[in-house]
């Protein structure tokens, strides 16, 4: 007897990216070990987490928006891209440095890899992906992006139709200040910038052709900067009672209410991610690597700064021929050492380099708070984390 098999219709995948969407807010329920969960009133990522596999996973090495999302999506460490955030050395001089724009993405991201097998993508907002290039399907640019002056989709087309589904109004591709003390005016931002972009990927996703299918939110990251001391009654800033308080649980309910009517349009067949690049957790302070340095006598000016307060690295005149080292870098502190042979006035030889490489790492992670105690800082030399370094020239 001949029996005929029915081809079965090659799956679908989707996937929400929350950009800072910290585990404990999404997995836990509210408790009072847990007082950040919100489990419990975001019904559709719920569901999700309930009915399927869900767990925290390592970021890269930093764990910052550049360059976690573009690590995910093409398997590699930050090494072996060649970046390591949103500003990086250019070569070996003190001063050039370039911005890691999707020109610095030399690596197949999925959509490549989807597109050269002849599968068709839907990509919307994920970091560097500006300046736009040839993709097989339909993409949205990130906040990363200049302005929607310039060329922000592909194909450029697409930019006439985001304009007749917004019936005229300007596609947000990112809030302007998101640190405005003006909070009232950037919860209105997140809110029009996120409905907007549901309102384009509800089209998207009825009206083109798709096998994958990504988004990247980051309004979530945006509402964090802007108001986690009205949520967290551990923020050293937090004012109890305040008028902020529900800012950002309501912001999640609404994100869970724009997935959730996406989900019901998908069927079956479609396999649903919901990821992030890095969390979020409140500030008790800041360090500053460069001063510290300065302090430990690894950093040397020729003079002190005139300015009071935090001064940027870039007004100050460093004594290159008797600096050690000095850091670069906003979340996280990449620190450079000035090596003879290599930076234009290296002081360290390069038959030392090592040596003062570890007692570098050491004192680093031997560095106290204001009260004496161990910050628990974590030094990580390249070669510990990366499977392939690739450095300036």
């Amino acid at each position: 007897m001949l029996k005929l098999f029915k081809r079965r219709t090659p799956r679908r995948v989707v996937v929400f990216g929350l950009d800072c969407a910290p585990p404990a807010v999404l997995f836990q329920k509210s408790s009072e070990q847990h007082p950040l969960g919100l489990k419990d009133r975001l019904p559709n990522l719920s569901k999700l987490i309930d009915e399927g596999i869900h767990g925290p996973l390592s970021s890269s090495i930093p764990c910052i928006t550049v360059p976690a999302w573009s690590c995910m999506l093409s398997g590699k460490d930050p090494g072996t891209l060649g970046f390591y955030g949103f500003r990086n050395r250019a070569d070996h001089s003190y001063d050039r440095m370039m911005i890691a724009t999707a020109s610095a993405v030399h690596e197949p991201r999925l959509w490549d890899i989807l597109g050269a097998a002849g599968r068709t993508s839907l990509v919307v907002g994920v970091p560097q992906t500006y300046p736009v290039q040839p993709m097989n399907g339909c993409l949205i640019s990130s906040f990363l992006t200049p302005s929607t002056e310039r060329q922000y989709t592909h194909p450029n087309d697409l930019r006439y139709e985001i304009d007749r589904v917004l019936d005229g109004r300007p596609y947000d591709l990112d809030v302007a200040e998101f640190r405005t003390e003006d909070k009232d005016y950037l919860l209105r931002q997140i809110y029009e910038m996120t409905e907007k972009r549901f309102a384009v990927i509800r089209h998207l996703l009825r009206e083109k052709p798709w096998d994958f299918f990504i988004s990247v939110e980051i309004g979530l990251d945006r509402i964090h900067h802007g108001m986690w001391k009205f949520w967290d009654t551990q923020h050293p800033k937090h004012e109890p009672g305040n008028a902020y308080q529900e800012a950002i649980p309501s912001y999640y309910q609404y994100l869970d209410q724009q997935i959730g009517a996406l989900l019901d349009t998908l069927d079956d067949n479609t396999v649903v991610l919901v990821v992030s690049d890095h969390g979020a957790k409140r500030m008790e302070g800041g360090f500053a690597i460069n001063e510290w340095l300065r302090q430990e006598g690894l950093l040397v000016l020729k003079e002190e700064p005139r300015y009071e307060g935090l001064v940027p690295f870039e007004k100050v005149e460093v004594d290159w021929e008797k600096t050690t080292a000095w850091g670069s870098g906003g979340y996280y502190g990449r620190v450079f050492m000035n090596v003879a042979g290599r930076e234009p006035l290296g002081a360290v030889p390069a038959r030392d380099y090592e040596a003062v490489r570890n007692e570098l790492k050491a004192r680093i992670e031997a560095i106290q708070d204001d009260q004496g105690r161990p910050m628990g800082s974590v030094a990580f030399k390249p070669e510990e984390v990366y499977r392939r370094i690739r450095t300036p020239q």
